[in-house]
């Protein structure tokens, strides 16, 4: 089994001076990468009193989340993902891909977009966190039980099956919008998979309960956020190159997005 490296996703908005948690990361068995993007295992330990924020600005997929405290399957966070660490805890996550979600959910995504059940709620998964705390509670630095963990969950993933057209198209289609920046505008997915823009946005809201258009919009912000890490960089530059009308349109698209600005969260990356 592959390690991921426990780097800085560009979803997520760390504060590289937050030093409460750590991630242990891990990549599915290849037989599964139609469903499973990656696992994480968080621990942290804050101290009392205090509380770590964790922002995300999440990919267009369903995950699954247990600690000791919860056991939830949310669905995709349109706006900006705020969690909360407090004392000391754990959690083994699961990020799905994006054409999972419905299969597992047995309907359409559309239904826990912004929101999430509990995780027993879901017929699949049924079953799983009392697995899972079982297996983690006693050691959750363990490498051996987070495998464990994981063998727990691709045993109910396994019975998916292999991937469909329609679910191949989904993973296709958000791939594309992630991993090329030359796609800025809805008609270019309608051309490169042969679609109408209304059958690409009702595939969209039942696969994936997003829009085309906010598909490419959050790849614009991440990529924001990678640049605002990078170190010096100017925001007029980064506007027009991310494809924004100008320095204010950005500004306040990512100001929306992540409450704050992108000079704001640049000075956080900045060495004194």
């Amino acid at each position: 089994m592959a390690r991921a490296e426990d780097d800085v996703e560009r979803a997520h908005l760390r504060d590289p001076a937050d030093r409460t948690f750590s991630i242990a990361r891990y990549v599915p068995p290849s037989e599964l990468a139609g469903w499973i993007r990656r696992y994480w295992v968080p621990e942290w330990d804050v101290p009392d009193g205090d509380v770590a924020v964790q922002k995300v600005l999440q990919y267009p997929i369903c995950l699954a989340i247990t600690t000791p405290a919860y056991s939830r399957f949310a669905g995709p966070t349109r706006g900006l993902s705020v969690t909360e660490l407090r004392g000391r805890a754990w959690g083994f996550g699961v990020m799905f891909t994006p054409a999972a979600g419905s299969l597992l959910l047995g309907g359409p995504v559309s239904a826990l977009t912004d929101t999430w059940c509990d995780l027993d709620e879901v017929a699949a998964l049924r079953g799983l966190t009392a697995e899972i705390t079982g297996l983690i509670a006693e050691d959750p630095s363990n490498p051996e039980i987070h495998a464990q963990c994981r063998a727990a969950l691709e045993g109910r993933v396994a019975a998916l099956g292999a991937p469909d057209e329609e679910s191949l198209l989904v993973n296709a289609l958000v791939e594309v919008v992630e991993t090329d920046t030359s796609v800025v505008a809805v008609g270019q997915l309608c051309e490169q998979f042969a679609l109408g823009e209304r059958a690409l946005q009702r595939l969209t809201a039942r696969r994936l309960g997003l829009s085309p258009a906010w598909l490419i919009r959050r790849r614009r912000l991440h990529e924001a956020a990678d640049r605002l890490r990078e170190g010096e960089v100017r925001l007029a530059d980064a506007a027009a190159e991310l494809g924004y009308a100008d320095q204010a349109h950005f500004t306040r698209d990512f100001r929306t997005s992540t409450s704050m600005t992108p000079a704001e969260y640049a000075r956080l990356f900045r060495v004194p």
